[in-house]
Order: structure tokens, then C-alpha cells, then sequence
């Protein structure tokens, strides 16, 4: 008898695995609760889908650290290489930015997730939208999904219900509970690749400015974190590239506004502190009666200037050559060590990327498979497994969907 496997998810990962299934000729049903597939991934890359990274897969899995070690076997058979092949040959091709973010030529997620969604209705695989999958049963004959209109019999299972990160897309934990019931652990979600919270309110009067190239640093447990790239204010902390890579490696610490977790941000990485002083006494001695603040606005934007200024108490419309040797040395000195206290993170409905999840501990690394419950897989969000931003996540999903999916297929 043919055997069927059924889908939970239609994201990245859902998509995915649903292809590899269906080119090993498998009857395949993709379950998805919203109306459409692929929601969340349209809002990756602000809408242009960084899918992967540049990467080596070592130098992926050494960029992953400890969650690394569970993604080996299967990031070595899905390489990024594999991820932009894939796509190429489905006449998509692809392009590498700043910092080795890759993204599709068009600079369109929709591109992407028509392409997956093609392709898979080409392959035969069938789709059930707006009907979410209430709960699943295992017996010896296989598994019994249940749905809000229907109960159907299935050989073997994926669930790709992604995490709980931008609820709005379809996100909402189901697979957690799903897995919880066959005896899985579920490691505690939290938030990752998120905003963070100060406990100084000035970075509010900046909301919406930018920082090109920034170096924050922080020390956690007496190791000490240091993360580079574009850096945002926002009405209650800050966000952007650099921050949300720094907000994975504090996530554990936080909320705690008794004991905020203190970062130094280096406005200029590429500066050394010699080149910066000599630049800046250079131009108080061309521009005397130019403001200090307009004379550092040449480095960075005259509001980010003004509000240092007011930071050490300094008039933003003072003369330079009237700012005395030691206020001017802690102004320069601000540059390039500005402090801020972090006193949480935005909630996880507003994070990228869920960590936690279905523990790796209980998953098969070099099938997806359910140690627990055989015929089960899981694949993307769904696992605890997460990256920092460079398309290391939508390439996790992708992989480990791509094995899972594979697998299902050919496994009795």
C-alpha cells in the first residue's frame, strides 16, 4: 500500500520537507491553519529573504556553537552550496551581500515561497489550508490526525509548526503541545534575535535612528561577548542587526531590572582611539567656532552627537575650542565606550526566532526522526535549535526539512 505522510506546517521548513517528500514519490498532505503558505517567511530580510549565509558548513556550525553539534550531519549533506543550487536550478538565482547574507537576485520572500509552493504542487503534494490540525495519536497501525472538520489516517508525520515568534503568521506553539504528547521535552521557549529594553530612557528621543557598523560587548558569566554590525534606537532600548545577535547570548539572563546586564557599545569599530582623538582635534582647530556637536556629527548623526552631549552636560551649541581638555577627553572617551543597561527584551511575539523548543536530546540528528515515536519527525523552529541573523535560521529550517522530509520518505 502506498504510504502517506502528512505535513504539519506550511512555512519554510513545511514547504521543504513536502518537496523531498514528494519527489521520492510519496503521497503527501501539507496541513496549514492560515489561508496561505509561507506568512512568516514573506517577512524575512524585511521582505527580500536572507535563506542562507555564505558560510563553510564548519565555519557555519563553529558560528552556532553548542546548537551546532545536533545540526552537524545535516548541515553537511544540506550545505548552503546545496540551499542556493536548489533554488538556481529552479531558475532563482542568488546573490551575496554585506557580511555573506545571501538573498534571491529579485530581492522578493514572495519569490521564494511561490517557487516551494510550485514546486511542490508540481510533485503532486496536496495542500489542506485553514484547516488547523487539532491533535495527533499514534497506534499500530500509524497515526490518527484530527482537524477541526476531519479525522485521517497517516503513515508517518512532520511537524513544522515553527515556534512562537510573530504569533499573527500562524506561530502559536501547536507543535510544542503536539510533541508534549508523545512524551517529548519541550525546553522553555524564549525569545531570540529580539530588541532589547535599557533602563536608560534617552535612547527613546532617538527611536528610528540608525548606526552603520557598531561593536557591542558585554561579559556573561565571566566570558566575554562581543557582536558587530548596524545597530538601531527605538522608542525603549534598541534593536537592529548587532542587538539582536547580542539579544541571543542574554535571553537567559532576562527580564531583570534588579540586576540589568551592562553592554559598551563602540560607535566607531574601525577607528582606532589615536585616529579618532587626532581627527577630532583636528577639526576643532580648523572649525574653533563650530559647535561640538556639529563637529561630531561628522562621525555620527548630529542627534546621536546632541545626546551624548547632553549625556555629559555638554551645551550641543558650545564652541568647540571652549570645551575643556577633560570634558572633551570623556566625551571622546563616550564614543567609544558608551554604556547601556539591558533590562530585557521585547516579548517574544516580536522576535524573529524562538529558541527552545522540542529537545534535540530526543530527535534522531541524522534522520529528524522521534527517538520516541517512530514515524515522527520534526523539522525548523519547531526544534531547539537557533542561529544569529545571516540566514542561519532559514537555512536550519530548510535543511533539516529537506533530511526529514527525505528520510520519511524512504524509511518503512
Amino acid at each position: 500500500m502506498r504510504s502517506i505522510i502528512y505535513v504539519i506546517g506550511a512555512g519554510p521548513a513545511g514547504l521543504m520537507a513536502s518537496i523531498h517528500c514528494a519527489q521520492a514519490k510519496t503521497k503527501t498532505v501539507v496541513f496549514e491553519r492560515n489561508i496561505a503558505a509561507g506568512r512568516k517567511l514573506l517577512k524575512t530580510g524585511s521582505g527580500r529573504c536572507n535563506f542562507t549565509h555564505r558560510a563553510t558548513t564548519d565555519q557555519m556550525l563553529l558560528t552556532l556553537g553548542p546548537k551546532g553539534r545536533f545540526l552537524r550531519y545535516c548541515l553537511h549533506i544540506y550545505c548552503p552550496q546545496w540551499l542556493r543550487q536548489f533554488f538556481s536550478d529552479r531558475d532563482l538565482k542568488s546573490k551575496v551581500e554585506a557580511a555573506g547574507c545571501v538573498f534571491p537576485v529579485t530581492d522578493q520572500a514572495s519569490d521564494i515561497r511561490n517557487l516551494l509552493v510550485t514546486e511542490a504542487r508540481q510533485l503532486g503534494v496536496h495542500f489542506e489550508f485553514g484547516n488547523p490540525v487539532k491533535n495527533i495519536r499514534r497506534d499500530a497501525q500509524g497515526f490518527t490526525i484530527r482537524t477541526s472538520e476531519d479525522s485521517i489516517r497517516a503513515d508517518k508525520v512532520i511537524i513544522t509548526t515553527g515556534g512562537v515568534s510573530y504569533p499573527q503568521t500562524g506561530s502559536t506553539g501547536d507543535g510544542y503541545e503536539f510533541a508534549r504528547r508523545f512524551g517529548h521535552t519541550i525546553i522553555p521557549p524564549k525569545p531570540a534575535l529580539v530588541p532589547l529594553v535599557t533602563a536608560e530612557k534617552w535612547p527613546g528621543d532617538l527611536a528610528g535612528t540608525s548606526l552603520k557598523e557598531m561593536k557591542i560587548t558585554t561579559t556573561l558569566s565571566g566570558k566575554k561577548i562581543t557582536v558587530t554590525g548596524p545597530m538601531l534606537f527605538t522608542h525603549d532600548g534598541i534593536g537592529g542587526p548587532a542587538v539582536l545577535d547580542l539579544s541571543r547570548h542574554l535571553t537567559d539572563y532576562l527580564p531583570n531590572k534588579g540586576k540589568p546586564i551592562q553592554i559598551s557599545i563602540d560607535l566607531l569599530p574601525g577607528v582606532t582611539e589615536s585616529e579618532w582623538k587626532s581627527k577630532i582635534l583636528q577639526q576643532i582647530q580648523v572649525h574653533p567656532n563650530k559647535t561640538i556637536a556639529n563637529i561630531l556629527a561628522g562621525s555620527v548623526p548630529r542627534n546621536v552627537a546632541a545626546a551624548l552631549c547632553r549625556h555629559l552636560e555638554v551645551g550641543i551649541d558650545m564652541p568647540a575650542n571652549q570645551l575643556r581638555k577633560d570634558v572633551r577627553h570623556r566625551l571622546l572617551h563616550l564614543f567609544r565606550a558608551l554604556p547601556l543597561s539591558i533590562v530585557s527584551t521585547r516579548p517574544i511575539a516580536e522576535a524573529m526566532v524562538t529558541s527552545g523548543g522540542v529537545s534535540v536530546g530526543e530527535i534522531d540528528s541524522k534522520t529528524m526522526q522521534s527517538k520516541l515515536c517512530p514515524g515522527l519527525f520534526f523539522a525548523g523552529e519547531v526544534i531547539d535549535v537557533d542561529g544569529p541573523c545571516g540566514g542561519y535560521n532559514l537555512h536550519i529550517a530548510f535543511a533539516t526539512a529537506a533530511l526529514a522530509g527525505s528520510v520519511a520518505a524512504q524509511s518503512k
